[in-house]
């Protein structure tokens, strides 16, 4: 892609998801990812309803009248998109590839932080962690990271998500908010690692798939590549017990899936590259509300 094409599809991201991010996510955004942190803001007269905890004894004492301690919710927060660039992202067959989907949902997140206050930062997966963009605010910031998002070349075509939890959990010290944008096509096992993480941060992973991966169309012989391993192979999709075998084998892969991010209190959610991206994230910050 040239300069000129990424710089034009780049304003057009801008313009779609930060319209999204300031007419639609808005307040939900707020309310889904508050602030973990209290911190100490004044002292008052004890009310009615207060809670006996928050009363500050000393300056009790030396008024000879009930005070309370107010706290404040900290709102700033430290927001990471995990983002999976390996080879097999490049693949659509509907509507968009899921590579698009992924920028556009990250660009959104994005610009729904920084509308928030909170910083931005971005780590780029393979088998290996191909990018590290530390955390910043700012609508510069956010350009940056579209662009690399659209003209990143990785240097490995395979998946690790095990291996990107881990360096996340280890290079960021403060605890942030995690959104893990993948298809989550990775036949290593990443419970623990994302048990662990999940403790100390706030995960959140988003699935995006193509409906083909899910379902066989009937269209007789049709040759299929793996894009991570190279493997080519024939199939013959006019067969009923090959689609339905394909079908079982990616209702057993999504329940695997699915049981991970139960087991590891993460909050989940899959997106296919035909759907509406805005009803899948609005009901996934409507349930952690």
């Amino acid at each position: 892609m040239e300069t000129s094409d990424i710089l034009k599809r780049v304003r057009q991201i801008e313009i779609k998801t930060r319209g999204l991010s300031n007419n639609i996510f808005a307040g939900q955004y707020h309310s889904a990812f508050k602030g973990k942190g209290m911190s100490f803001s004044e002292v008052r007269e004890y009310q009615y309803g207060d809670d006996v905890r928050d009363i500050d004894w000393n300056v009790t004492a030396r008024y000879n009248k009930p005070y309370v301690k107010v706290f404040e919710e900290e709102r700033e927060l430290t927001v990471m998109l995990l983002i999976d660039v390996s080879n097999s992202l490049d693949f659509g067959t509907v509507k968009q590839m899921k590579k698009d989907m992924v920028t556009e949902i990250a660009a959104t997140l994005a610009f729904s932080a920084i509308q928030n206050n909170d910083k931005i930062g971005v780590i780029f997966f393979s088998d290996r962690i191909e990018k590290f963009i530390p955390p910043k605010k700012g609508r510069k910031h956010i350009l940056y990271i579209i662009r690399e998002l659209l003209d990143f070349k990785p240097e490995s075509k395979r998946t690790d998500i095990k291996m990107a939890v881990e360096y996340l959990t280890n290079v960021i010290k403060k605890r942030c908010n995690t959104f893990i944008l993948s298809d989550f096509i990775d036949d290593n096992d990443f419970r623990n690692a994302l048990t662990i993480a999940n403790r100390k941060h706030d995960m959140v992973a988003i699935q995006v798939y193509d409906r083909r991966l899910a379902e066989l169309p009937d269209v007789g012989l049709m040759k299929v590549r793996d894009a991570e391993t190279g493997y080519e192979q024939w199939i013959d999709t006019s067969s009923v017990k090959l689609r339905n075998a394909h079908h079982a084998w990616w209702k057993e892969r999504q329940n695997s899936l699915n049981e991970t991010f139960t087991k590891s209190n993460v909050d989940s959610v899959s997106i296919r590259t035909d759907e509406d991206y805005v009803k899948s994230l609005l009901n996934l910050f409507a349930k952690r509300s």
